[in-house]
């Protein structure tokens, strides 16, 4: 194999080969087969499951971080292969939290930045809480002021 790589936003695989034979380049694309994952939204309404949604989601959580693209495809492909082992339909609650234990291991500010609007944080306390859960308990460093009157 010369080359592979995602292509049609995550839903195939194009990959680059060559003739072991002949030494002839030829392109191969694979797509997977079976019914769509479709999605049980709040409202009760059902639509299919669209990874460019979460990509996009994830790349918000992201922005300005230091992490490539290539990386949240890979994720967000992993993150459907799971969701799809549990059965053909998946809840919006379902996949945030996906997208929440991905992101914890990409990057924690992307992880906070997520939570914070998935879980509608409120205020400062609501940050410590979810940073003392994947870090540990937040100490404030001298001289900073926590917004809470004391």
């Amino acid at each position: 194999m010369v080359e592979s790589r995602l292509v049609e936003e995550g839903e195939a695989i194009r990959r680059r080969r060559e003739c072991e034979a002949c030494g002839r380049r030829y392109t191969t694309y694979e797509r997977a087969v079976g019914g769509r994952l479709v999605v049980f939204k709040r409202s009760g309404e059902r639509e299919p499951f669209d990874r460019t949604k979460v990509v996009s989601g994830m790349m918000a959580a992201l922005k300005n971080r230091p992490v490539a693209r290539e990386v949240v495809e890979s994720s967000v492909a992993d993150l459907e292969e799971r969701l799809r082992l549990q059965g053909d339909e998946v809840t919006t609650t379902e996949i945030g939290l996906a997208v929440l234990e991905a992101l914890g291991k990409i990057d924690e500010v992307a992880y906070l930045r997520f939570a914070s609007v998935y879980k509608n944080f409120t205020d400062v306390s609501d940050f410590r809480r979810e940073m003392a859960a994947i870090r540990g308990p937040v100490r404030l460093q001298k001289g900073e002021d926590d917004g809470e009157e004391g």
